[in-house]
């Protein structure tokens, strides 16, 4: 079995500091020399780990000035009231999405057990990247009941917001009946649109949200780039 190599395993320890708030927004981190004597390895091993962490925007390296971190991986609740503008503003970043990908097709077998609609139903469906101060965090695919939701593939392309979409559709409030967390690595295509190496770990979401009456409304997937989102349970 191949071994993991070290760099990664200092990346990860250095982003959970900082995740942590050890190490904050405009701090440098220690020299190249005091992280290898931590680790216990080379500095060519550090710096293939601050390496990668500059590629993911978590830290600038500037000669005679060391590393200085931009910012800590962005705090996302995972809840009944999951609200991607929300959440993002209330950790006090900037959000945004782009949409890549808008069409009416068939459901899958999965989305349709998911959507309780008949297999085959027309679905709508939403892909795309979120963003967080312009950093790529995620991508996204949304699934709503056509037929159950009329004219909500125009309210999305008039509004970023899904929030607002369901609303301009008659469904003022819903809530995230189930999510299902699992841990993916990110394939070629994945890693391209979210700015990281290929076989980045990316944390998968599976939900389904529900109107107040509990009739589904979405099944929603989406992969959060592992070392730019922590995760974290809110309460209910």
């Amino acid at each position: 079995m191949p071994r993991t190599p070290l760099w990664t395993s200092i990346e990860a320890a250095l982003t959970g500091d900082i995740a942590e708030g050890r190490y904050r927004a405009g701090d440098r981190l220690p020299s190249e020399a005091a992280l290898a004597a931590r680790f216990g390895v080379n500095r060519h091993t550090v710096r293939r780990a601050l390496a990668a962490m500059a590629e993911a925007g978590l830290v600038h390296a500037r000669r005679g000035a060391g590393v200085t971190v931009l910012h800590r991986p962005t705090e996302y609740p995972i809840g009944r009231r999951v609200r991607f503008h929300r959440n993002l503003q209330a950790a006090g970043r900037l959000p945004a999405r782009e949409v890549a990908a808008l069409e009416t097709c068939a459901a899958s077998e999965a989305e349709a057990a998911a959507l309780e609609v008949a297999p085959g139903a027309h679905v709508v469906v939403c892909e795309g990247r979120s963003l967080a101060d312009g950093q790529p965090i995620a991508l996204f695919r949304s699934v709503f009941p056509a037929d159950r939701l009329p004219g909500i593939g125009d309210a999305l392309r008039e509004v970023a917001s899904v929030t607002e979409a369901l609303v301009r559709c008659g469904v003022a409030d819903y809530t995230r009946r189930s999510t299902r967390i699992a841990a993916r690595p990110a394939d070629a295509t994945q890693a391209a649109r979210l700015m990281v190496e290929e076989g980045a770990a990316l944390l998968r979401t599976v939900s389904v949200s529900v109107d107040p009456a509990g009739v589904p409304v979405e099944h929603g997937t989406t992969w959060f780039a592992g070392e730019r989102v922590t995760l974290t349970l809110a309460e209910p």
